[in-house]
């Protein structure tokens, strides 16, 4: 589809002015339909444009170019499937179908005397042309696009009209009070989540995590975070408040390095709010490019994600001019506890049967080995690009 660059004050014009072509141009155009070729066909116009290529996109039309005078004309554009079924009703079905490219001359005729018939009745609605205007190598066009329907079949066609704007002067919408005030909704509130920052963390790292940890982001700065709407992300500027959030320092934790390749490969962590509730007062001060206060998300928990799922959750904390999280809970962990009950469970009626086994010399054989071990944090359902590697 062509791709076309729209002119936002013509467009707002013709929103304006939308109501005043729709009343004044359609029954014109039913009604020289109905004359010429009696009823049978239903016009409705879809749409008005300063640009007529994105209505012609992807079919072939048939034009017909009718002076006004030496400075204007007007067009008139039918495409393949509007000849085709006007041609069909007026001249009845051919064995063959309609061809734009083998259009017969009496074809061509008929479409040609409707056309200079609608020019006829149309043009007594515009403005007589300017006298003694300077030769004008272009000029606006409004071209009017139309949908013409069998009224007895469900078959379509597009019609477009195109007239010289200087020649129209249309009746624009005014507004009869006082207009919307949107500043009533400064108040109301929405839903949105406000990203914090990211690092890049090894996979042996991320297996340790555990409650207590202190997870640093190098992509964050405590006077900048992250609004995402939806599809509309747009960066913060913020004081940050230290009275609600706690410093520490960074003093780094023991690295005990990898054990394999798979332990150092490097994946990326975010850390987000969860859902904070912000008013649309806020979000224009946010547009306008203020400093926002945001104090109430400190309050809120923080959410630790690796490729979208959710890998702990903390408090805010501050280590030199970066963010970082203090680690409150670790989802791998709470797995883990679930687990524990029914693996209890399992251990009792071990040791009952052990009990009712003890040998007739009344001495208890040393109990084995506790082979289970602790589960481990599950990280391969982490799916890792090339990138990360």
């Amino acid at each position: 589809m062509s791709t076309q660059t729209v002119n936002p004050i013509d467009s707002k014009e013709l929103y304006a002015e939308y109501n005043w072509y729709r009343n004044t141009f359609p029954p014109v155009v039913q009604k020289c339909c109905d004359e010429f070729f009696l009823p049978g066909f239903k016009f409705s116009m879809i749409g008005i444009s300063k640009n007529v290529n994105p209505l012609m996109d992807k079919d072939s039309y048939f034009v017909t170019k009718i002076r006004i005078d030496k400075q204007y004309d007007m067009f008139f554009r039918s495409s393949e499937k509007a000849i085709s079924l006007i041609l069909d009703r007026v001249l009845g079905k051919p064995n063959r179908s309609f061809n734009l490219n083998r259009m017969t001359d009496l074809e061509a005729k008929i479409i040609t005397s409707f056309n200079d018939y609608m020019f006829n009745v149309a043009s007594a609605l515009l403005n007589p042309p300017p006298p003694n205007e300077l030769r004008r190598t272009n000029f606006d066009v409004i071209h009017l696009t139309f949908v013409i329907r069998d009224v007895d079949e469900p078959r379509f066609g597009k019609f477009i009209v195109s007239l010289p704007a200087a020649l129209l002067k249309p009746d624009a919408v005014v507004s009869k009070g006082p207009k919307f005030d949107n500043t009533s909704f400064k108040t109301s509130t929405l839903d949105v989540n406000i990203k914090i920052g990211s690092t890049r963390f090894t996979m042996m790292d991320l297996k340790n995590l555990d409650v207590e940890d202190i997870v640093v982001f190098d992509n964050s700065n405590t006077k900048h975070m992250t609004l995402v709407i939806d599809d509309y992300v747009k960066d913060i500027k913020l004081n940050p408040n230290l009275g609600l959030i706690t410093p520490v320092e960074n003093n780094g934790g023991d690295n005990m390095g990898a054990n394999n390749l798979w332990d150092s490969i490097e994946v990326e962590m975010t850390a987000e709010f969860d859902a904070v509730k912000i008013t649309l007062g806020d979000l224009k001060s946010i547009e306008d490019g203020m400093v926002v206060d945001l104090t109430s998300i400190y309050d809120n928990k923080v959410t630790l994600k690796v490729e979208d799922k959710i890998i702990a959750r903390g408090e805010l904390v501050i280590v030199n001019d970066r963010y970082g999280v203090k680690i409150n809970e670790v989802t791998a962990q709470k797995k883990e506890a679930a687990a524990q009950p029914e693996e209890l469970a399992d251990d009792f009626e071990a040791d009952e049967a052990e009990v009712n086994e003890t040998p007739a010399g009344g001495e208890e054989e040393a109990p084995a080995g506790n082979d289970q071990q602790d589960e481990e944090f599950d990280y391969s359902d982490f799916e890792l690009d090339d990138e990360d590697i």
